[in-house]
């Protein structure tokens, strides 16, 4: 079996050691590839091809158009390559088809395109200051090498909105996919050489989490980007503060969803059943606590039970399926952890809560999990679970659901059901959370920030907001005397 490379500037390499990786299909739990698994000795050269592409007259010098034609020819081999691509993603993280191939391919080609419209548009300004004869202007700056850490739950989509606001403000990158999924994350990187992207600009690592410490640990390194757990964003933050590191993290979730009494019921009961199940609840933005007036709440979770079981589940290429598989043994594991502390800690049980088993118990699956009457001091009202458990609480008025709402350490997205105007705009702003959807999904847009509250994050992704993150403020002054 070969093995994917470490690409190095302009070489595509074996690990200085040797050493490999193995990535499984979560549907059925066999090999499906090998990657290099570098080396501290890579992270070095890697980020030292990353300096040397920054400072090259080929990026540095380039202009904002040329860059931006580098972006829009990404987005234009993405589409190209969707059908590949889609199949690659879904083998290796699970994702159905429909998922893959009609929004992570989608969502990635159009970030590309969203950026390389930005490339001509950062822009400065010119400061009045009070210093005789003086001319003050500010300059948006690149960062110069940024590390970028990317999950298991999206790695195309998310490398893709990370990558490229980082190139179009004229950094370099070394980019370290998650060890679960590296394929699809390799294959985008040899196509943004074959974009035209200069040697050294664009670096690949890949490997297990010693990787990612030490590329965040490097001095040559001036900014990581990290979307992943909550707790290794914080060790991040820690060893970052070593050199005072710029640090953009994208971290956990547990979005609450309110269902106010006038709310169409059947539609809010399909609207949060997608919003949790998307990509089988492996989603930092996944609905997963559903605060129901108490009027209604009965009706809600037998609709809502009654709607899971109904879902197809099975591997991701399957067309019918709705439920894929979890990544990985490890993740099915603590699932289900999660599941059984919740049925100790008094919830009610309303449908699965077991291992999917029979035609499909050599893949990682677990079925949608409905709980009934869980308080708020329950471990699946709290933690993160990134898996297709709905929890359902009732409440008796609005002041105690967004109350209770707020009540959790995570920030990231909330969600509002309800048919009045007026509810729909002054209750946002009520609740903790970097997004706010109302009667709909957790979507993401290259126009609108993402990023959350508390231990959601640092810093936003996506819109103008990006161009922030990735680029330095820098004032200069003349002497017009």
């Amino acid at each position: 079996m070969s093995a994917t490379k470490l690409l190095i500037g302009d070489h595509w390499l074996d690990a200085s050691d040797g050493a490999r990786g193995t990535t499984y299909d979560p549907a059925t739990g066999a090999s499906i590839g090998e990657f290099a698994e570098a080396t501290a000795d890579d992270v070095d050269r890697a980020v030292a091809a990353a300096r040397t592409g920054f400072e090259s007259a080929e990026w540095a010098r380039m202009t904002p158009d040329a860059r931006g034609r580098i972006l829009w020819r990404v987005a234009d081999l993405l589409e190209e390559h969707t059908p590949d691509l889609a199949v690659l993603e879904s083998t290796d993280q699970g994702q159905t088809q429909g998922i893959a191939a009609g929004v992570t391919l989608p969502l990635a080609a159009q970030v590309f395109r969203y950026y390389a419209g930005w490339t001509t548009k950062i822009e400065g300004k010119v400061s009045p200051v009070s210093i005789p004869d003086q001319l003050t202007y500010q300059q948006r700056v690149p960062l110069g090498v940024v590390g970028i850490i990317t999950p298991w739950n999206f790695p195309l989509a998310i490398a893709a909105w990370k990558i490229a606001p980082a190139l179009a403000t004229g950094n370099a990158v070394v980019i370290k996919p998650a060890e679960q999924t590296p394929l699809s994350t390799v294959r985008l990187v040899e196509l943004m050489r074959e974009a035209g992207v200069p040697a050294g600009v664009v670096n690949l690592l890949t490997g297990g989490p010693e990787v990612g410490k030490a590329l965040v640990r490097h001095r040559g390194v001036d900014a990581i980007s990290f979307t992943g757990s909550t707790s290794v964003g914080q060790e991040i933050a820690r060893v970052a503060a070593d050199d005072l590191k710029r640090v953009r993290l994208e971290l956990g979730g547990k979005a609450p969803s309110i269902v106010l009494p006038d709310a169409d019921i059947d539609a809010a009961v399909i609207g949060n059943l997608q919003g949790a199940l998307f990509n089988t609840g492996q989603a930092c933005g996944a609905f997963t606590r559903f605060f129901v007036h108490r009027s209604r709440v009965e009706e809600f979770t037998q609709k809502l039970a009654a709607a899971a079981e109904s879902l197809p589940i099975g591997p991701g290429s399957a067309p019918e399926t709705v439920v894929g598989p979890l990544v990985s043994q490890e993740h099915l594991d603590r699932v289900h952890g999660l599941v059984q502390s919740g049925i100790e800690q008094g919830a009610r049980l309303v449908t699965g809560g077991a291992r999917v088993t029979g035609d499909l118990e050599s893949g990682f699956f677990y079925p949608p999990t409905v709980f009934a009457d869980v308080t708020d001091d329950m471990r699946i009202a709290q933690e993160e679970i990134f898996g297709p458990v709905l929890s359902v609480m009732a409440y008796d008025d609005l002041d105690e659901a967004v109350a209770r709402a707020n009540d959790v350490d995570y920030g990231l997205a909330a969600v509002i059901w309800t048919q009045d105007l007026k509810t729909a705009h002054t209750l946002p702003p009520r609740l903790r959370a970097g997004t706010v959807f109302v009667n709909q999904l957790p979507l993401i847009d290259p126009g609108a920030p993402w990023g959350g509250f508390g231990l959601s994050g640092w810093g936003r992704e996506m819109g103008e907001y990006a161009i922030d993150e990735f680029t330095e403020t820098q004032s200069t002054f003349i002497n017009l005397a």
